[in-house]
């Protein structure tokens, strides 16, 4: 694994944009992108550029495709993404010496799963607060589709629990003092704490590992800086 930070290169991604988000990348994802995958780059920086994290549509409960994921791959959609099983049937055929074919091999069929997002040859997934294991299916998929000469890269969008965490209850606690005292309620309605949901620090580990391969892979993550610097509301 060869991990790069060509996204703060301002050629490759424009600085308002880098200022807002976490990034971790690697093999030069955001440079590959840019370069071999233009319009799909053109439409994920657009939307990193315009989503603002709004508290009344992140703070709810929601299980593992709450609103924030639903809303990102909303984005997507309209800009011509589509959710895609991606499958994989490898056929192996013995030549001669002189480049005769003698065998064809049984096809090796691989199924795949259903990524939210993908257009042209990127595989973009929102993991916004699913069980940590969706990143060993999401990350195996992907260095097997490269490897198969199916995508050029991939993009993982996700979330940096730690600092969204100190960010969640300070909006909470502030909503909760327009409150009744009798109506108050300390605990948030989404569980930041727990350390075993898709994460930033969850897609790092694994990543630093060495699981990529030579897949060039960028991750996305959401900070305070991505607020949208309004308080939280009940809806």
């Amino acid at each position: 694994m060869f991990e790069t930070t060509t996204y703060d290169d301002h050629l490759v991604l424009d600085p308002e944009v880098r200022a807002r988000w976490a990034f971790l990348e690697t093999s030069s994802a955001a440079a590959v992108l840019r370069s071999v995958c233009p319009t799909e780059w053109a439409d994920i920086v657009s939307i990193l550029g315009s989503f603002r994290l709004d508290p009344s549509r992140w703070l709810v409960a929601g299980g593992n495709r709450g609103d924030i994921a639903k809303q990102i791959d909303g984005m997507f959609s309209q800009l011509g993404w589509r959710e895609i099983r991606v499958d994989l049937s490898t056929k192996g055929i013995l030549k001669n010496k002189a480049n005769q074919t003698v065998e064809e091999l049984a096809a090796v069929y691989q199924e795949g799963y259903l990524v939210d997002n993908f257009k042209g040859r990127v595989a973009l997934d929102v993991e916004w607060n699913a069980k940590d294991g969706n990143l060993d299916r999401d990350l195996s998929a992907y260095r097997a589709w490269h490897e198969a000469g199916v995508i050029s890269a991939a993009v993982l969008i996700t979330q940096d629990r730690v600092r969204l965490k100190e960010l969640a209850e300070r909006l909470w606690r502030d909503y909760q003092q327009t409150l009744p005292e009798e109506q108050r309620n300390p605990r948030l309605p989404i569980d930041l704490a727990t350390s075993t949901t898709t994460n930033l620090e969850k897609a790092a580990l694994r990543v630093r590992r060495g699981v990529m391969g030579t897949c060039p892979l960028l991750i996305v993550a959401a900070t305070p800086a991505t607020w949208n610097q309004q308080p939280y509301t009940a809806g």
